[in-house]
C-alpha cells in the first residue's frame, strides 16, 4: 500500500545553484563549503484556511518515486536497453542530504515513466519500480507567469497563493510540468534567495549556466519585495519571504511535488 505524503523535507544551508534568482546583475553567491544539514521542518497545514476551488478536470493524485540509492539506471523504453545511469550528485546540490526524488508520469507493470530532472526540459525516462519506493501526494503547484501568482493546491483545494516575480522576456521562466526536486535554506535569510529556496527539474531555457552552476530553474524569496510582480529575474520564480517560509515551513510539500508552469 502507498502511503499520501504530507510531511516536508530536510533542509540544507549551502550555496545555491538556481538560476535567475539576482537581479539583473549576477551576484556572488555564498561558498558551498559552508553547507550543514539542519532538522527537518516540521510538517502541517497552512496557517491560511483552505478554500475550495474549481480547477481543470484531473487526477490531483500524483505518485512521487524516491530512489533506493544515490545512482539509478533510467532507460528509453521498459525493455532494458538503451539506458543511462543518474547520479545524485549530478542534479542534487547537497546528495547525501536530500531525498532524489522523480514525479512519476506512467505506471506500467514493472515500470515507471518519470519526469527527468535533467536536459532538455521535459525529458522522461523509464526506472523499474524495484529501485524505488513510491508515495502518492494531492498536493500541487499551479504558477501563473501572466498573472504573476503562484497557488498551493492540496487536492481540489486551494490552501495558499502569492504574488510572484518572474523572468525577464530575454531570460524567460520556462513553462511546463516540473517537479520540487530539493528545499535549500541559505545561510543568509536577507539575502537575494530569502530565507528558502526549492530547486525545480526545469532549467533555463537561454542560458548554459549561472554563478558557477547549472541553470536550474528555483521558487524563493528575495531581498527586494518591490519586484514581486514584475518580470525581473534570470528565469526563476520569487515571492515575499513570508511566503516562501509558509510554504516551506508550515504547508509541508514534498519533494516531487508537481509544478505546472503556465505562460
Amino acid at each position: 500500500m502507498r502511503i499520501v505524503v504530507r510531511v516536508a523535507v530536510p533542509l540544507t544551508v549551502l550555496a545555491l545553484a538556481v538560476s535567475g534568482c539576482s537581479s539583473s546583475d549576477p551576484v556572488a553567491t555564498p561558498s558551498a563549503t559552508s553547507a550543514t544539514s539542519v532538522p527537518a521542518i516540521t510538517s502541517g497545514g497552512s496557517t491560511s484556511a483552505p478554500t475550495t476551488v474549481a480547477v481543470p478536470t484531473r487526477d490531483t493524485l500524483s505518485q512521487i518515486a524516491t530512489s533506493k540509492s544515490n545512482t539509478i539506471d533510467v532507460y528509453a523504453n521498459p525493455n532494458k536497453s538503451d539506458f543511462t545511469t543518474l547520479q545524485a550528485g549530478d542534479v542534487l546540490t547537497a546528495p547525501d542530504q536530500t531525498p532524489f526524488v522523480f514525479l512519476v508520469k506512467t505506471v506500467t507493470d514493472g515500470w515507471l515513466e518519470v519526469w527527468l530532472p535533467t536536459r532538455p526540459n521535459g525529458s522522461t525516462g523509464w526506472i523499474e519500480t524495484d529501485d524505488v519506493s513510491l508515495a502518492d501526494t494531492r498536493f500541487w503547484i499551479d504558477v501563473d507567469l501572466k498573472e504573476f501568482n503562484l497557488k498551493v493546491y492540496d487536492d481540489e483545494d486551494m490552501v495558499f497563493q502569492t504574488p510572484i516575480g518572474v523572468g525577464q522576456d530575454e531570460l524567460p521562466t520556462p513553462g511546463g510540468t516540473y517537479y520540487l526536486r530539493e528545499l535549500l535554506q541559505p545561510p543568509n535569510p536577507d539575502g537575494v534567495y530569502g530565507p528558502y529556496a526549492y530547486g525545480l527539474s526545469g532549467y533555463s531555457p537561454v542560458l548554459d549556466s549561472f554563478n558557477g552552476g547549472d541553470a536550474v530553474i528555483g521558487i524563493h524569496g528575495t531581498d527586494d519585495p518591490s519586484s514581486i510582480g514584475t518580470m525581473v529575474s534570470h528565469g526563476c520564480i520569487r515571492m515575499p519571504n513570508d511566503s516562501v517560509t509558509e510554504i516551506a515551513t508550515k504547508i509541508g510539500l514534498p519533494l516531487g511535488t508537481p509544478v505546472f508552469i503556465n505562460d
